[in-house]
């Protein structure tokens, strides 16, 4: 440990006038749309900032008959359920009151005690995450309980070290998120690069022959369902399903398996060449996206929600593949997905109704191989893109180690040892009297305290046993 600093819990840190809390037990019966009163979620809370997400209220009146605490600018909030758990922010000014849902941890250190920035950073470090996840409980939905919570163990700097190391944290994470952003637009027009290109290859196909449906150059054909009615063979075969069938690529590292039935293989065995399109129900920009199978498993089959187009002698499967996926043939699918039902979804008749341009097969190897050296660069270039945002994680990383191990600002041997620090926290705790401990009704578990009026010091709130 550096010279000055000091150990400490995380319950240790808060003054005699912080508040050390669970937030509230509101139920969707206690809110009200037009409340005064801001309700913050677990959406809220992003890993060191503030994301404002949701839109949950509740009305004074019921915020005081459920006794709820106030947040205040300057509070941290913590989600004690991922992802990723223990993830910190500060709570802005948000110009209305607020309060927040149960499992997300209020935490105000108080005025004699650390800088509040300074915890929060200190709470999203790797070191400080390793412990919450050591901590963490639950089967299903992992999460942290406040009393772990406050056994956490921080190395604490001098309040004045602890100044300096947020001032240059923020400087440096402010460009490393500039960067990060530079990163996502680069992305998005790389992307954006690559249909342009797409669409003028293909827009100039369109003139190099004739416009014909699917059913006039494939054969189309549904999947087969996972669990029919009747008694399989103990044959499994390799199984493709939607979540295997990105756009333009397939993802087959998790390959589910299924039993067929006598002469099952033979009807639905895939092969090399064949377009798998998602017949989907849900977001219409994801409705039929599809991808070339070629061969990369042996005799593998697939689900009843992806549709099956083989390409017959007049067109390229891979150039099928590509205008598929276009934004010149996209509207067209979305225009046959629409359902009086609402729903979004293809059949293999829709597909079949599907009209693409289609020019000769020499053209169409001319057009092909301008799409895959165009496909070459944009790849490279994300993959590029891709590599840089992982390095900017990793950097991030590395900062929050640095600055919560004494290696990111120079020392001040002038400034006061940390221990110190500690000792006032702890006289000035202990020379409070203690809050006469109370039965509270099972929906009412905090001290109010209303927005706009002297705040109480109330001391760390302790969980009552009922």
């Amino acid at each position: 440990m550096p010279p000055g600093w000091a150990e400490a819990s995380l319950a240790d840190l808060i003054a005699a006038d912080g508040v050390f809390a669970d937030g509230d037990w509101v139920e969707s019966k206690d809110q009200d749309p037009l409340g005064e009163v801001r309700l913050v979620q677990l959406a809220d809370v992003g890993d060191g900032a503030f994301r404002d997400r949701s839109d949950r209220s509740l009305t004074t009146d019921k915020a005081a008959e459920l006794r709820c605490t106030f947040l205040q600018p300057g509070d941290i909030l913590l989600a004690r359920m991922p992802e990723p758990l223990g993830r910190a922010c500060i709570y802005p000014d948000i110009k209305r009151p607020a309060v927040t849902v149960v499992d997300v941890c209020v935490i105000r250190p108080g005025r004699e005690s650390v800088d509040p920035r300074w915890l929060m950073w200190s709470l999203n470090s790797p070191s400080v995450r390793e412990q919450i996840s050591s901590y963490q409980s639950g089967t299903t939905r992992k999460r942290i309980s406040r009393k772990n919570l406050g056994k956490i163990r921080l190395q604490v700097p001098p309040l004045a070290e602890q100044r300096r190391i947020v001032e240059a944290l923020e400087d440096h994470l402010s460009r490393l998120d500039a960067a990060v952003d530079y990163l996502a637009a680069a992305h998005s027009k790389n992307d954006a690069l690559w249909q342009s290109a797409l669409d003028d290859l293909i827009t100039d196909a369109a003139t190099q022959g004739s416009e014909l449906s699917i059913a006039e150059v494939a054969e189309v054909q549904g999947g087969i369902l996972k669990n029919p009615k009747r008694k399989p063979t103990t044959n499994k075969f390799p199984f493709l399903r939607v979540a295997n069938v990105p756009r333009g690529s397939l993802d087959l590292e998790d390959v589910h398996e299924v039993e067929l039935f006598d002469g099952d293989l033979e009807r639905w065995r895939l092969q090399a060449g064949d377009l798998l399109v998602v017949e989907g129900n849900g977001s219409p920009d994801q409705i039929g996206r599809a991808a070339m199978w070629r061969d990369e498993i042996r005799d593998c089959v697939h689900q009843n929600h992806l549709i099956r187009v083989r390409p017959g002698p007049r067109v390229n499967g891979e150039f099928l593949e590509f205008i598929w996926n276009s934004s010149y043939v996209s509207a067209s699918i979305r225009a046959a997905a629409i359902s009086t039902s609402g729903l979004h979804t293809l059949s293999t008749r829709k597909v079949k109704g599907i009209r693409i341009p289609v020019p000769p097969l020499a053209k169409q190897q001319e057009y092909l191989a301008a799409m895959q050296e165009w496909r070459t660069q944009t790849n490279r270039l994300a993959k590029a893109i891709s590599a840089l945002r992982h390095e900017a994680v990793v950097l991030r990383k590395s900062l929050l180690q640095a600055a919560f191990t004494g290696k990111l600002v120079p020392r001040d041997l002038t400034d006061q040892p940390a221990t110190e620090l500690l000792k006032r926290i702890d006289a000035e705790r202990a020379g409070q009297p203690k809050a006469a401990r109370t039965r509270k009704p099972a929906a009412a578990k905090k001290v109010l305290s209303p927005p706009n009026t002297t705040i109480v010091p109330i001391g760390i709130q302790e969980e009552i046993a009922l």
